[in-house]
Formats: structure tokens, C-alpha cells, sequence
């Protein structure tokens, strides 16, 4: 291919570098595993600059997100279910993904229905920020679930 475009068709390697040379420009292979191999006349340094360029662009155009724990007991009190559902919306706000985690200690393992309802009261608490991606179930000793900011904010 030509360094304005144009289909020059299958030549001689010698030739075509003699074709860049003239233009003062390089002959870069695009496709070396095609049959013949598809080389191309340009500017490598400009060609370089342009997909450096291109990268930065996409990097910057992309949203991070990150995921915020917050742990729980299964006998918390109410006022500090509260305080990590506060805790919780200021993520939410920020755009953050929380995962909530009920850790069980002892003999506290035979009663994980207390970790669920604890879990449930969090999810009502904090409904008007943020939704359920994942609802609660059991990962070793911890009950797990993870929530989302709303779509809406």
C-alpha cells in the first residue's frame, strides 16, 4: 500500500524499498503472517505518535471502579448498622462498588440466619442509594454480598 492510500499490488521487497526511499518514508509490514506479507509505506515515528496518542486517549476515556468492604458482626447494634450504612451511601455517592461482609466467630456459625437478616436490614437502609448485585450467601466463616451504586444518581 502506497503512502496515500492506494493499492500498489504484489511487488519485489528490493522494489518496494527503493518506493519508500524515494518518498523518504518507511515500509512497514502491517500483516507479516499473510500470504504474500501486507507491508505499507509511512512514517513510522508520525505512526508510533499517533497510536501512543490513541492509547492515552482510551486510557482516559475509562472508569475505574473500586470495591469498598465494609464488616459486620451479627450481633451489631442498631445505631452502628446505621453508621456503615452511612458509610456505605458516601461510597455509593462516590461511585464505588461495597461489598458488605457478616464475619462469624464460634459457635455464632450455627446461626447465619442472623447474618442474613443483619444483611437485609443493611440492603434497606441503604435501598435509596444503592441496589444488590449479589445477594448474601456464605464464603467460609463470612456471609458476603455485594451492592452498587443506583443507576438513577
Amino acid at each position: 500500500m502506497g503512502a496515500d492510500g492506494e493499492q500498489i499490488g504484489i511487488i519485489a521487497t528490493r522494489k518496494a524499498l527503493d518506493m519508500a526511499r524515494d518518498k523518504k518514508l518507511d515500509l512497514v509490514v502491517v500483516a507479516p503472517t499473510a500470504k504474500p506479507p501486507v507491508c505499507k509505506i509511512m512514517d513510522y515515528g508520525k505512526y508510533k505518535y499517533e497510536a501512543v496518542k490513541r492509547a492515552k486517549e482510551a486510557k482516559k476515556k475509562q472508569s475505574v471502579i473500586t470495591v469498598k468492604e465494609i464488616r459486620m458482626s451479627p450481633n451489631i447494634d442498631t445505631h452502628d448498622l446505621e453508621v456503615k450504612a452511612r458509610q456505605a451511601v458516601d461510597f455509593f455517592s462516590s461511585g464505588d462498588r461495597v461489598k458488605v461482609s457478616v464475619r462469624f466467630r464460634g459457635r455464632e456459625m450455627n446461626h447465619t440466619e442472623i447474618g442474613r437478616q443483619v444483611l437485609e436490614k443493611f440492603a434497606a437502609l441503604t435501598n435509596h442509594a444503592g441496589v444488590i448485585d449479589k445477594k448474601p450467601n456464605m464464603e467460609g466463616r463470612n456471609m458476603v454480598m455485594f451492592m452498587s451504586p443506583n443507576s438513577e444518581q
